[in-house]
């Protein structure tokens, strides 16, 4: 596991001599429930972009916890930052590696609010600075390929997530606590609006979370890694002109 706040800036400038790629794990801190951690997001992003270090030797950022969360500030630690802000903050860490070599930057997010900018930040990164952002979502990415989860168990802070956090952090998640989606309202699907998650859910809970479990946590995650080693080699073989 390569992690660049452990080593050195000599020990840097050997990895960024020999590699132009690297993990920027991102997420979030708000709620997911009333039983798993605010810092749920960033943590799985963290986590998993670990795992793929150890797999890849591939140097690891030190983690973005926070993102672009409004929707869920009615429930209290939840954290968030402006679109703009936000944008430009990962954007100013990706021009920094471009200074040292770095081409290529695989992003490993944990929540969705952020998907938008940072599809901002990877086309600024191409049109501007000629490099390569890739964002991986692993619920995304997981959807309907897992058959041990519901489409009901795949949302936002559901068993798929729930299990997958109680994997990697176990003594963070209190499924005592563990209460399925609470409904207060149900939107048309006819239009859009924006929407906080308590007009829609009163515990924060998308669709069933009850069923989750440290087992089926090391499923999503052996899953989760297969596709990332995949990416790892596309990204390896691309040649950017």
């Amino acid at each position: 596991m390569f992690l660049l706040e452990s080593i050195s800036w000599k020990e840097a400038n050997d990895y960024f001599k020999n590699n132009d790629i690297v993990i920027l794990p991102i997420g979030s801190t708000e709620q997911h429930g009333p039983h798993n951690p605010l810092g749920t997001d960033f943590l799985i992003a963290e986590e998993l972009a670990k795992e793929l270090s150890k797999r890849t030797n591939l140097l690891v950022l030190p983690t973005v916890p926070y993102g672009v969360s409004f929707h869920h500030s009615n429930f209290p630690g939840t954290i968030s930052i402006d679109e703009e802000i936000f944008t430009q903050y990962v954007y100013n860490i990706v021009k920094s590696l471009k200074k040292y070599g770095i081409n290529k930057i695989l992003i490993i997010n944990g929540h969705g609010g952020n998907y938008y900018p940072l599809l901002r930040v990877s086309r600024l990164a191409r049109m501007e600075l000629n490099m390569i952002v890739y964002i991986f979502q692993w619920w995304t990415a997981l959807a309907g390929k897992i058959s041990i989860f519901s489409k009901e168990e795949e949302g936002h802070a559901g068993a798929m997530e729930t299990s997958l956090i109680a994997y990697f952090k176990p003594g963070m998640v209190n499924m005592l606590n563990c209460e399925d989606e609470k409904s207060v309202m149900k939107e048309i699907n006819k239009a859009s609006r924006y929407v906080f998650t308590d007009e829609i859910t009163s515990n924060g809970v998308f669709g069933k979370s009850c069923s989750a479990s440290r087992e089926k946590g090391l499923i999503v995650m052996e899953k989760a890694i297969e596709m990332l080693l995949h990416m790892v080699e596309h990204l390896k073989n691309i040649k950017i002109e």
